[in-house]
């Protein structure tokens, strides 16, 4: 009977332990399921993740592919040069001003043809051929705008920098219309007699001056705004480019047939049209590093401006002797390049040569100047004035520029075949009569 016990006790453990065996072997395979079942479902988010990411990292390789660079890099190069433009756009207006030429009508109603109205002169601005004044208010004396131009702020007490041929006519009178529309009677108060500049004054206080930047840092490819007023209609009006060149020598003609040489001037793709002459050119520090002066009529884009270190030497003087004080040599001349000297058969590819206008019965050296004074005669090679280089880029009026009245230069020239030294005392320059 005890073995009969004990029999069915150890069975029925038996059974217990089957059956803890058995549970222990549900829970562990209920264990694993569970595992495969998260595992798939975390298995399954992250790869649907990670296709999304790897499809937008592809998408955004695929379109930056085409040009080097990551698009997030692209769009925070674009959205700041925008910002930067805005901001100077923003900054620089208040400082840019239009100038309205007017004239009595009996001193112009009797002319006719497009060239009666001096808008801007070197631009061809289209006025109809037979376009002609008729006097009107029964033989009263009118004024009638004829032109316009553009000028900033160089001071706070009211000088303004233009163009000279803005401001050429000496029986005119000018008006400066600010970016808030005030106007102001303006005084001409210098024209610079080498480049294609003038400074004007208001009678205002407390002005916002542009700040001149240095145009010898200028480099090629950089981005360039230039503001004026535009058509003589739209004032403040801005446009944007890159610089396209440097140190480029034009002949600017306008439509009343007067002519202009800039030296080394600034070429630009950004739109200048007419009515945009004597506005600034701006970096986008907001600074100026060029005067807007010309546009090409043969080419698309293609303006020009002079370069404000040009400028800045006729500024300091306005400011400090109430005009212009130019230092001179007394000589004409043209600047050489390969074509003339082979061409003319000359020893040097660069230089300058003295040279008049034999239609206008010109010597090349000024009677009483201080070239004649030292002995230059025309033929003449000027290749250097005190170890400063003469020729393309490189003008000789910009060289004595950065001299006085007074100064002493040497210059290093070819005479008759022969390379010499000439010692020239300069002189302060005045108008020939």
């Amino acid at each position: 009977m005890l073995e009969e016990i004990l029999s069915e006790k150890d069975h029925t453990e038996d059974k217990k332990s089957q059956s803890g065996s058995i549970k222990k072997q549900r829970t562990g395979v209920n264990s694993i399921m569970i595992s495969i079942g998260v595992s798939t479902i975390v298995g399954f988010f992250a790869g649907l993740l990670g296709s999304t990411v790897g499809s937008s990292a592809f998408s955004r390789n695929l379109l930056s592919s085409s040009k080097g660079v990551p698009q997030e890099q692209n769009i925070s190069m674009k959205v700041t040069e925008e910002s930067a433009t805005i901001d100077v756009v923003k900054k620089a207006s208040p400082s840019v001003v239009s100038i309205v030429i007017s004239k009595e009508l009996s001193k112009v109603y009797d002319k006719t043809g497009r060239n009666i109205m001096p808008f801007d002169n070197f631009f061809d601005f289209g006025f109809p051929n037979d376009f002609k004044f008729t006097p009107q208010g029964g033989g009263k004396e009118q004024k009638q705008r004829i032109g316009g131009g553009s000028g900033f702020i160089i001071s706070s007490d009211g000088l303004i920098l233009t163009n000279r041929h803005v401001v050429e006519d000496g029986e005119a009178e000018y008006t400066v219309v600010m970016n808030d529309s005030k106007e102001y009677s303006a005084k001409v108060l210098a024209k610079d007699p080498v480049n294609d500049l003038a400074i004007i004054k208001i009678d205002a206080k407390n002005l916002t001056p542009l700040v001149l930047s240095d145009s010898s840092t200028l480099q090629i490819g950089q981005t360039v705004i230039a503001i004026g007023n535009t058509l003589g209609e739209y004032s403040n009006t801005v446009t944007k480019g890159l610089v396209s060149g440097i140190n480029r020598v034009v002949e600017a003609s306008g439509s009343a047939g007067e002519a202009e040489v800039i030296q080394e001037a600034i070429q630009t793709d950004a739109a200048i049209n007419p009515g945009n002459s004597g506005g600034p050119l701006l970096n986008l520090a907001g600074e100026v590093i060029g005067v807007n002066t010309a546009v090409s009529r043969e080419g698309q884009s293609i303006a020009f401006a002079i370069p404000i270190n040009s400028a800045k030497k006729s500024v300091e003087s306005v400011k400090k002797f109430g005009r212009i004080i130019r230092p001179w040599i007394g000589v004409r001349y043209q600047l050489i390049d390969a074509e003339m000297a082979k061409k003319n058969n000359l020893s040097v590819k660069e230089g300058a040569i003295i040279v008049g206008d034999i239609s206008k019965k010109e010597l090349g050296v000024i009677s009483g100047s201080p070239a004649e004074k030292a002995g230059l005669q025309d033929g003449d090679i000027i290749i250097a004035v005190s170890g400063e280089k003469i020729g393309l880029g490189h003008a000789l009026s910009n060289a004595i520029m950065k001299y006085s009245p007074g100064d002493t230069v040497t210059l290093k020239i070819i005479s008759k075949g022969k390379e010499k030294e000439v010692k020239v005392t300069l002189e302060e320059f005045k108008e020939q009569k």
